[in-house]
């Protein structure tokens, strides 16, 4: 793991904190820097998921429930993803949650907090389990934040949640399975995730690992980067961070 950290610290301009779990020896495998704060972009939708989760477990929502009026937002990639949804003007709850993660469709997650009673009544769920997180309609609003060690838990839950309740989590595992945002050196199938990104904001949250397997749990954030459109060298060190990851893994 140590080469890990040492590829992480390579980052000098910002701030960049990760966060491990191995669910093989059912521990936090390492940390660094997991207690500071970042804006989450996208990855705050899978927060917005797990409350609808706790809704659905508390029978305070269904996952048959019906969504209505939906629209897709064509700036993202569900066209591509789930072509045969495109001219529904309905979606059950469960589709609509798979989507607005595995697309990072904004436009679907506003129709779900709709749905839901808002934005005050979803973060009131959230913040109930995770103090730190805040959702915000605007994905890039900086006030859409959470501790990464925070991002970590809520991932872990899910993941233990879908161990042991399969149907009640399915629609978010399934979503974190279908987006795309792969890295060449880790199989697809090895690297269930949700990314966030902003001009100066890298995010990723997710399983690395065959998910029967012992996979690693992990949070990584970076904030205060270079301009990302013009200066790739914070992403290149994440992705060779997350290889190394990967290698870990292999290792166990």
């Amino acid at each position: 793991m140590s080469e890990v950290i040492e590829k992480i610290e390579e980052i000098d301009v910002g701030e960049v904190g990760i966060a491990i779990y191995s669910t093989g020896e059912k521990r936090e495998k390492f940390s660094f820097n997991s207690e500071i704060e970042v804006p989450l972009a996208s990855s705050s939708k899978v927060a917005i998921a797990f409350c609808v989760a706790k809704w659905v477990d508390d029978d305070l929502a269904n996952w048959d429930d019906i969504i209505e009026e939906v629209s897709f937002n064509p700036a993202e990639d569900s066209k591509e993803v789930y072509p045969h949804l495109q001219n529904r003007q309905t979606l059950p709850l469960r589709e609509a949650v798979e989507v607005m993660i595995a697309c990072h469709d904004s436009y679907i997650a506003r129709c779900i907090v709709d749905f839901c009673g808002g934005w005050e009544k979803i973060n009131k769920c959230i913040k109930s389990y995770y103090p730190s997180i805040n959702v915000t309609e605007n994905p890039r609003d900086i006030e859409n934040k959470a501790q990464i060690n925070e991002m970590l838990d809520l991932m872990i839950h899910i993941y233990q949640g879908y161990k042991t309740q399969p149907l009640l989590w399915t629609p978010i595992v399934n979503g974190l399975v279908r987006q795309k945002g792969d890295i060449k050196q880790i199989p697809a199938h090895h690297l269930n995730h949700m990314t966030g990104g902003l001009e100066n904001v890298f995010v990723d949250i997710g399983i690395v690992g065959d998910f029967n397997k012992k996979p690693y749990i992990f949070a990584l954030g970076a904030d205060n980067l270079p301009n990302r459109l013009s200066n790739q060298v914070a992403d290149n060190k994440i992705i060779e961070a997350m290889e190394l990851l990967y290698a870990e893994y292999l290792k166990q």
